[in-house]
């Protein structure tokens, strides 16, 4: 265990400690720093670019987190019943293949199907909504959504699955149990599937809000953080402000800042889905 602990020591646990004692400073990364407290940590709430991105990151939650797990507990239902059938592996497939597919290149295709001339605006035009249609990432107003139906298509397919693995592990006696009570498949669902998939569901919230929240190569490679700093969000932050504006300092306080976010929405998520005698 020797290698691996040395490795990880030296890799991941140092350069957090490093980053917690650059918050506290005011260091350009090559020449000497200034101690300045806990000035780093008040600016993250006073700077409205700052705090406007940790806003976003939370607002990405919606896309990220609520949306795939909604529909991905629809579609695995709805695959559930049909498992026998060559159209629920086809699906299968089909809704895993993003996470095949490098996050560069979907960013890359997405911000081409948002394009004024994409696919999207195309589709709009066809169906005679062409007052609709827009710079889908350039618009302040549609920006940070759209990245969110991007980072939501991306994590669909694992929750899907992850759902799905979840339900061929319920007992099939209690389904049939329902039905001869009268039950039907929306109060199955209720009753039987959801109550059994306490964990599977707090894995995949765990899973997306992380995403949300530390999101980074998706916005980069489609908006860059624009129009404006309509998506830009903490990790994105993190980059300009260290290797940019030259604020280390300033970058390892938001750093430490998301860390502890990421810990105070995960924690009570793991409390709440745990399994309970």
């Amino acid at each position: 265990m020797l290698p691996a602990l040395t490795f990880y020591g030296v890799f991941v646990l140092r350069p957090m400690v490093l980053s917690v004692q650059y918050s506290f400073f005011d260091w350009n990364g090559i020449g000497a720093s200034t101690f300045v407290g806990g000035e780093n940590y008040v600016r993250l709430f006073t700077d409205p670019d700052l705090f406007g991105a940790i806003v976003n990151a939370f607002e990405l939650i919606v896309f990220f987190s609520l949306v795939p797990v909604v529909l991905g507990l629809g579609i695995a239902a709805t695959i559930r019943q049909i498992a026998a059938s060559r159209f629920a592996a086809v699906s299968r497939t089909v809704l895993f293949l993003p996470q095949v597919i490098p996050l560069v290149a979907a960013g890359i295709i997405w911000t081409w199907l948002f394009s004024s001339t994409g696919l999207v605006n195309q589709v709009l035009k066809g169906i005679g909504l062409e007052r609709l249609t827009r710079a889908w990432l350039g618009d302040f107003d549609t920006a940070l959504p759209a990245v969110g139906v991007i980072g939501a298509w991306v994590l669909l397919g694992l929750v899907t699955l992850l759902l799905l693995a979840g339900m061929s592990q319920i007992d099939p006696a209690l389904y049939e149990a329902a039905r001869l009570d009268g039950a039907g498949p929306w109060r199955e669902f209720i009753s039987i599937t959801l109550p059994s998939l306490r964990q599977e569901i707090g894995v995949c919230v765990t899973v997306t809000v992380i995403a949300a929240l530390a999101s980074f190569d998706i916005i980069y490679i489609s908006t860059q953080g624009g129009p404006g700093n309509a998506t830009m969000v903490p990790g994105l932050e993190i980059y300009y402000q260290a290797f940019f504006e030259r604020e280390v300092g300033q970058a390892s306080a938001l750093g430490v800042a998301l860390m502890v976010l990421v810990l105070l929405a995960v924690l009570p998520i793991q409390w709440l889905t745990k399994e309970r005698d």
